[in-house]
Protein backbone atom coordinates (compact mmCIF):
# COMPACT_ATOMS: atom_id res chain seq x y z
CA UNK A 1 0.00 0.00 0.00
CA UNK A 2 1.24 3.67 -1.08
CA UNK A 3 2.89 5.16 1.83
CA UNK A 4 0.74 8.43 0.43
CA UNK A 5 -2.24 6.81 0.61
CA UNK A 6 -5.17 9.47 1.16
CA UNK A 7 -7.40 7.47 3.91
CA UNK A 8 -10.25 10.27 4.05
CA UNK A 9 -13.48 8.89 2.91
CA UNK A 10 -16.92 11.01 2.19
CA UNK A 11 -18.40 9.62 5.49
CA UNK A 12 -17.45 8.05 8.79
CA UNK A 13 -17.54 4.38 9.50
CA UNK A 14 -20.20 3.13 11.34
CA UNK A 15 -19.71 1.86 14.74
CA UNK A 16 -22.14 -0.72 15.59
CA UNK A 17 -23.89 -3.83 13.84
CA UNK A 18 -22.80 -2.12 10.05
CA UNK A 19 -19.26 -1.48 10.93
CA UNK A 20 -18.39 -4.26 8.15
CA UNK A 21 -20.39 -2.67 5.32
CA UNK A 22 -18.83 0.70 6.70
CA UNK A 23 -15.37 -0.41 6.08
CA UNK A 24 -16.32 -2.42 2.99
CA UNK A 25 -17.61 0.91 1.36
CA UNK A 26 -15.01 3.07 2.80
CA UNK A 27 -12.19 0.75 1.04
CA UNK A 28 -14.20 0.34 -2.29
CA UNK A 29 -14.38 4.54 -2.38
CA UNK A 30 -10.41 4.36 -2.04
CA UNK A 31 -9.99 1.91 -4.44
CA UNK A 32 -12.80 3.19 -7.03
CA UNK A 33 -11.14 6.56 -6.88
CA UNK A 34 -7.61 5.39 -7.17
CA UNK A 35 -6.46 6.22 -3.46
CA UNK A 36 -5.10 2.71 -3.50
CA UNK A 37 -2.58 2.21 -6.18
CA UNK A 38 -3.53 -0.10 -8.98
CA UNK A 39 -2.11 -3.61 -8.13
CA UNK A 40 -0.30 -2.59 -4.77
CA UNK A 41 -0.85 -4.68 -1.84
CA UNK A 42 -3.50 -3.67 1.01
CA UNK A 43 -1.09 -3.41 4.44
CA UNK A 44 -3.53 -5.03 6.79
CA UNK A 45 -2.19 -3.17 10.11
CA UNK A 46 -1.78 0.14 8.47
CA UNK A 47 -5.04 0.17 6.82
CA UNK A 48 -6.83 -1.34 10.22
CA UNK A 49 -4.92 1.55 11.92
CA UNK A 50 -5.73 3.97 9.13
CA UNK A 51 -9.61 3.38 9.62
CA UNK A 52 -9.69 3.23 12.88
CA UNK A 53 -11.32 -0.73 13.06
CA UNK A 54 -10.01 -3.86 13.78
CA UNK A 55 -8.89 -6.44 11.29
CA UNK A 56 -11.98 -8.63 11.59
CA UNK A 57 -14.28 -5.91 9.77
CA UNK A 58 -11.68 -5.19 7.17
CA UNK A 59 -10.75 -8.74 6.45
CA UNK A 60 -14.59 -9.00 5.79
CA UNK A 61 -14.92 -6.01 3.58
CA UNK A 62 -11.93 -7.73 1.75
CA UNK A 63 -13.28 -11.14 0.91
CA UNK A 64 -16.37 -8.72 -0.39
CA UNK A 65 -14.05 -7.02 -2.60
CA UNK A 66 -12.97 -10.21 -3.71
CA UNK A 67 -15.88 -11.64 -5.10
CA UNK A 68 -16.51 -8.11 -7.22
CA UNK A 69 -12.95 -8.14 -8.67
CA UNK A 70 -11.71 -5.22 -7.03
CA UNK A 71 -8.65 -7.38 -4.69
CA UNK A 72 -7.10 -10.31 -5.20
CA UNK A 73 -5.65 -12.81 -2.45
CA UNK A 74 -2.76 -14.39 -3.24
CA UNK A 75 -0.56 -17.06 -0.96
CA UNK A 76 1.77 -15.47 1.55
CA UNK A 77 1.31 -12.31 -0.23
CA UNK A 78 -2.46 -11.52 0.98
CA UNK A 79 -4.75 -9.12 -0.66
CA UNK A 80 -3.50 -6.29 -3.72
CA UNK A 81 -5.79 -4.40 -5.51
CA UNK A 82 -6.42 -5.69 -8.93
CA UNK A 83 -4.86 -3.67 -11.58
CA UNK A 84 -6.88 -1.32 -13.91
CA UNK A 85 -8.16 -3.22 -17.14
CA UNK A 86 -5.73 -2.85 -20.38
CA UNK A 87 -7.04 -1.66 -23.72
CA UNK A 88 -7.25 -5.76 -24.80
CA UNK A 89 -8.95 -6.52 -21.63
CA UNK A 90 -11.81 -3.78 -22.32
CA UNK A 91 -11.84 -4.61 -25.31
CA UNK A 92 -12.55 -8.65 -24.70
CA UNK A 93 -15.17 -7.72 -21.86
CA UNK A 94 -17.19 -5.47 -24.62
CA UNK A 95 -16.44 -8.54 -27.36
CA UNK A 96 -18.53 -10.17 -24.78
CA UNK A 97 -21.33 -7.94 -23.40
CA UNK A 98 -21.58 -7.93 -27.46
CA UNK A 99 -22.63 -11.85 -28.02
CA UNK A 100 -24.84 -11.30 -24.56
CA UNK A 101 -26.57 -8.29 -23.98
CA UNK A 102 -28.33 -7.65 -27.39
CA UNK A 103 -29.99 -11.19 -27.33
CA UNK A 104 -31.06 -10.30 -24.34
CA UNK A 105 -32.44 -7.05 -24.70
CA UNK A 106 -34.11 -8.64 -28.00
CA UNK A 107 -35.35 -11.44 -25.79
CA UNK A 108 -36.37 -9.23 -23.35
CA UNK A 109 -38.66 -6.96 -25.69
CA UNK A 110 -40.29 -10.34 -26.95
CA UNK A 111 -41.78 -11.59 -23.56
CA UNK A 112 -42.43 -7.85 -22.61
CA UNK A 113 -45.54 -7.24 -20.06
CA UNK A 114 -46.81 -4.41 -18.61
CA UNK A 115 -45.22 -5.39 -15.16
CA UNK A 116 -41.72 -5.19 -17.22
CA UNK A 117 -42.48 -1.92 -18.63
CA UNK A 118 -43.49 -0.68 -15.79
CA UNK A 119 -40.13 -2.05 -14.05
CA UNK A 120 -38.13 -0.55 -16.69
CA UNK A 121 -39.36 2.71 -15.76
CA UNK A 122 -39.26 2.71 -12.16
CA UNK A 123 -35.01 1.93 -12.74
CA UNK A 124 -35.20 4.69 -15.13
CA UNK A 125 -36.43 7.08 -11.98
CA UNK A 126 -33.86 6.18 -9.69
CA UNK A 127 -31.64 7.70 -11.60
CA UNK A 128 -33.18 10.93 -13.57
CA UNK A 129 -29.77 13.11 -14.22
CA UNK A 130 -26.12 12.40 -14.29
CA UNK A 131 -23.65 13.32 -11.13
CA UNK A 132 -21.64 15.69 -12.02
CA UNK A 133 -18.32 14.77 -9.70
CA UNK A 134 -15.19 12.72 -10.56
CA UNK A 135 -15.05 10.61 -7.47
CA UNK A 136 -17.27 7.62 -6.79
CA UNK A 137 -18.97 8.78 -4.31
CA UNK A 138 -20.48 11.66 -6.45
CA UNK A 139 -20.98 8.90 -9.63
CA UNK A 140 -22.03 5.44 -6.53
CA UNK A 141 -25.48 6.26 -7.53
CA UNK A 142 -25.56 6.23 -11.43
CA UNK A 143 -22.90 2.89 -11.04
CA UNK A 144 -25.69 1.12 -8.97
CA UNK A 145 -28.53 2.18 -11.60
CA UNK A 146 -26.06 1.23 -14.67
CA UNK A 147 -25.83 -2.61 -13.23
CA UNK A 148 -29.29 -2.59 -11.89
CA UNK A 149 -30.54 -1.90 -15.45
CA UNK A 150 -29.09 -4.18 -17.38
CA UNK A 151 -29.71 -6.74 -14.91
CA UNK A 152 -33.49 -6.11 -15.02
CA UNK A 153 -32.99 -6.52 -18.73
CA UNK A 154 -31.61 -9.87 -18.54
CA UNK A 155 -33.84 -11.14 -15.76
CA UNK A 156 -36.25 -9.89 -18.64
CA UNK A 157 -34.94 -12.02 -20.66
CA UNK A 158 -35.99 -14.86 -19.11
CA UNK A 159 -31.81 -16.55 -19.00
CA UNK A 160 -30.63 -17.21 -15.67
CA UNK A 161 -26.86 -18.55 -17.18
CA UNK A 162 -26.70 -15.58 -19.18
CA UNK A 163 -27.53 -13.31 -16.34
CA UNK A 164 -25.33 -14.86 -13.81
CA UNK A 165 -22.34 -14.90 -16.17
CA UNK A 166 -22.51 -10.82 -17.00
CA UNK A 167 -23.11 -10.50 -13.00
CA UNK A 168 -19.64 -11.95 -13.10
CA UNK A 169 -18.29 -9.84 -14.85
CA UNK A 170 -19.08 -7.03 -12.03
CA UNK A 171 -18.53 -4.93 -15.69
CA UNK A 172 -19.95 -1.66 -14.15
CA UNK A 173 -17.16 -1.51 -11.52
CA UNK A 174 -14.35 -1.90 -13.86
CA UNK A 175 -15.61 0.51 -16.19
CA UNK A 176 -16.07 3.18 -14.02
CA UNK A 177 -12.40 2.46 -12.47
CA UNK A 178 -11.10 3.69 -15.73
CA UNK A 179 -12.41 7.42 -15.81
CA UNK A 180 -15.82 9.17 -15.01
CA UNK A 181 -16.76 12.01 -16.60
CA UNK A 182 -20.24 13.99 -16.54
CA UNK A 183 -20.64 13.78 -19.94
CA UNK A 184 -20.52 10.14 -19.53
CA UNK A 185 -23.40 9.75 -17.35
CA UNK A 186 -25.35 12.37 -19.82
CA UNK A 187 -25.11 9.94 -22.67
CA UNK A 188 -25.24 6.76 -21.01
CA UNK A 189 -28.83 7.97 -19.20
CA UNK A 190 -30.22 9.14 -22.44
CA UNK A 191 -29.10 6.09 -23.96
CA UNK A 192 -30.97 4.03 -21.25
CA UNK A 193 -33.63 5.97 -21.95
CA UNK A 194 -33.88 4.86 -25.81
CA UNK A 195 -33.01 1.12 -24.88
CA UNK A 196 -36.20 1.20 -22.05
CA UNK A 197 -38.36 2.45 -24.53
CA UNK A 198 -37.06 0.09 -27.23
CA UNK A 199 -37.81 -2.78 -25.18
CA UNK A 200 -41.38 -1.78 -24.11
CA UNK A 201 -42.22 -1.44 -27.84
CA UNK A 202 -42.02 -5.45 -27.80
CA UNK A 203 -39.74 -5.21 -31.37
CA UNK A 204 -36.93 -7.13 -30.54
CA UNK A 205 -35.16 -5.67 -34.12
CA UNK A 206 -35.19 -2.39 -32.18
CA UNK A 207 -34.20 -3.52 -28.94
CA UNK A 208 -31.29 -5.59 -30.16
CA UNK A 209 -30.34 -2.31 -32.24
CA UNK A 210 -30.48 0.11 -29.16
CA UNK A 211 -28.38 -2.18 -26.84
CA UNK A 212 -25.94 -2.48 -29.59
CA UNK A 213 -25.74 1.14 -30.13
CA UNK A 214 -25.72 1.60 -26.20
CA UNK A 215 -22.54 -0.80 -26.08
CA UNK A 216 -20.69 0.76 -29.16
CA UNK A 217 -20.96 3.84 -27.17
CA UNK A 218 -19.95 2.85 -23.93
CA UNK A 219 -16.87 1.13 -25.34
CA UNK A 220 -15.95 4.37 -27.26
CA UNK A 221 -16.34 6.82 -24.55
CA UNK A 222 -13.36 4.65 -22.84
CA UNK A 223 -10.87 4.51 -25.54
CA UNK A 224 -9.30 8.02 -25.25
CA UNK A 225 -8.40 6.98 -21.71
CA UNK A 226 -5.89 4.75 -23.41
CA UNK A 227 -4.50 7.60 -25.62
CA UNK A 228 -3.57 9.88 -22.58
CA UNK A 229 -1.99 7.49 -19.78
CA UNK A 230 -2.28 10.68 -17.31
CA UNK A 231 -6.37 10.73 -17.51
CA UNK A 232 -6.33 7.48 -16.03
Amino acid sequence: MAGDVTWQTSAPLPRRQNLADGVYEALKELIMDGNLDHGSRVNLDEAARQLGVSQSPLREALVRLEAVGLVTKEPFRGYSTTPLFSKEELYDLFEFRFVVEPWAAARAAERITPEGVAALKAELATCPKAPTGQYYQSYRGLSAHDERLHDLIQSLSGNDHMRRALARTHCHLHILRLRYRGGMGTAALREHRQLVAAIASGDAKTAEAAMCAHLEASRDRLLPVYDDPTDR
